[in-house]
């Protein structure tokens, strides 16, 4: 009798883990390969400064194979608007008949939860260590792990932006600068975020807050240039939060007290193949960087996922390599879309043109008065889209 087919997966962050806990589930050997494990992120005010969006579809997906972590953010509501805009987008949850849009989550949590699940899965072999060296032939995939050779029927890379896998094979991948660093910190902020995402676009980079589970408790991501970016750094926790609630306009009234103040720097970019090598996939960054402005990273990567397992041919819990090409096709393709969605509009809102901002205006207004048009809007962020949520399925789950 043919044993089971063995998958590496590359990268134990929450696309990796995910990956490796559902394909386990559906009869695999895994082997999930890291540097090493999740240790705590930066703190500040009590909560993680680190964190990502997840869609329902997302959070269905997680529930199927760990416990959904405590610390997360239920937003139900999504207010957009803009510096020089009248006109503004406001995205509700009930008009969809649901409870709620989706959360933001702590990712220490969550990778703590999900890696709880593979240290104690049997059937998943943790390998901590950096990826050396990546054989592909005609029967399987050998990766060089220190000192020991891992065997692998199909790797799956789902290592991050910096993806030594995709380096090692010497995948082409393209990058666009944005010409922005992202500033993230946690802020207290005076009235409740009232379980609302607020972002708005500013000429200079889009600012977010995002509600936590505490009403009062938000996670900033502001977007914006490098002279921008290192005067918001420098200047005293009192400037900052009076900046702050200048660029929000005091949507949430006075900043009471901010968190340390992290920076990252921001581009976009794609690899030229999701499928480099017959028997190796790329999957979450290491395909696809996206712009944090409208939090699809992991989400989209939660969607490689979820096209995996349509790769499974569930009778004998085989992956059908068949599948690859189409699976290729489709999440480059998706890719493709999202990566120029997110820097058209990073373009359009950066306009300040009179001119642009008034069509800019027309063009919110419109869709705002267009239930049909924000139902669709709403519909494909909520991840219904892979026919996996129905709305009975996201009520309920606040």
């Amino acid at each position: 009798m043919r044993g089971r087919q063995h998958v590496v997966i590359a990268g134990g962050g929450p696309v990796g883990a995910v990956a490796a806990l559902t394909l386990q589930q559906r009869g695999f050997a895994v082997t999930i390969i890291d540097r090493s494990k999740p240790t705590p992120g930066p703190q500040g005010l009590g909560m993680d400064i680190r964190n990502v969006a997840l869609s329902p579809g997302s959070r269905e997906l997680i529930e199927s194979v760990a416990v959904w972590p405590q610390q997360a953010g239920v937003f139900k509501s999504m207010h957009v608007w803009e510096q020089w805009g009248v006109n503004a987008l406001h995205f509700d949850a009930t008009e969809l008949g649901t409870d709620c849009l989706g959360w933001i989550c702590e990712a220490a949590p969550l990778l703590h939860a999900l890696w709880q699940q593979l240290e104690t899965n049997p059937d998943v072999r943790v390998v901590l260590g950096d990826v050396e060296s990546v054989e592909s032939h005609a029967s399987g995939v050998t990766l060089r792990v220190a000192d020991e050779a891992v065997q692998a029927d199909f790797v799956v890379a789902a290592d991050g932006a910096r993806s030594a896998v995709r380096n090692l094979l010497a995948v082409p991948t393209r990058v666009w600068p944005t010409g922005q660093s992202a500033l993230t910190t946690v802020v207290e902020t005076e009235r409740g975020h009232q379980h609302t995402a607020w972002q708005r676009f500013l000429v200079d980079g889009p600012l977010a807050l995002l509600p936590s589970k505490h009403e009062h408790y938000c996670s900033v991501v502001w977007s914006q240039s490098a002279e921008s970016l290192a005067t918001n750094l420098a200047v005293s926790d009192a400037e900052f939060c009076r900046r702050l609630c200048c660029a929000s306009e005091d949507r949430l009234g006075g900043v009471a007290q901010v968190a340390r103040r992290l920076s990252f720097p921001l581009q976009q970019q794609l690899a030229r193949s999701a499928q480099p090598r017959p028997r190796i996939l790329l999957i979450g960054d290491a395909l696809r960087v996206v712009h944090p402005l409208a939090g699809l990273g992991v989400n989209l990567g939660l969607e490689d996922v979820r096209a995996l397992l349509d790769c499974v041919d569930e009778t004998n819990a085989d992956l059908v390599p068949e599948c690859f090409t189409k699976f290729a096709r489709q999440r480059l393709l998706k890719s493709q879309i999202m990566l120029r969605i997110l820097a058209g509009l990073k373009t359009l809102y950066g306009q300040p043109s009179p001119l642009i901002s008034w069509l800019r205006n027309v063009g919110v207004g419109a869709v705002d008065q267009s239930d049909w048009l924000k139902r669709q809007i709403m519909f494909e962020a909520l991840g219904a889209r892979h026919g996996r949520v129905r709305k009975n399925e996201i009520q309920g789950r606040t």
